[in-house]
């Protein structure tokens, strides 16, 4: 599946199921939740917080995911094909940065 058919797929979904999509400032506060939920499992599963009963039933994939829904939600709102975006970032980021990485001493 390419970036492209899942913005297609979360569109059918909310028009189907979801009546409208919240509007920008709202799925971007979503968003903001989201990512903080990723980052609590982070800290705990990878970090130095231990997990609280209620972290437990926390899945990683599952939080990843609920960003990326809601992301695409905002992409497919404002007219962002994900796809060429990230085309488009990963050459500028190759350009920038491809030997910045590879010479740097801290990652040795």
């Amino acid at each position: 599946m390419t970036l492209q058919n899942a913005q297609q797929q979360v569109d059918e979904w909310i028009k189907t199921h979801g009546v409208r999509y919240f509007n920008e400032l709202t799925n971007t506060a979503i968003l903001m939740e989201e990512v903080g939920e990723l980052a609590r499992i982070m800290a705990r599963k990878y970090g130095e917080q231990s997990f609280k009963e209620s972290d437990k039933k926390n899945d990683l994939a599952d939080e990843m995911a609920d960003v990326l829904w809601v992301l695409m939600c905002l992409a497919n709102q404002t007219g962002v094909n994900l796809t060429e975006a990230f085309e488009k970032n990963m050459e500028k980021k190759t350009n920038r940065d491809k030997d910045r990485h590879k010479d740097n001493e801290k990652l040795k």
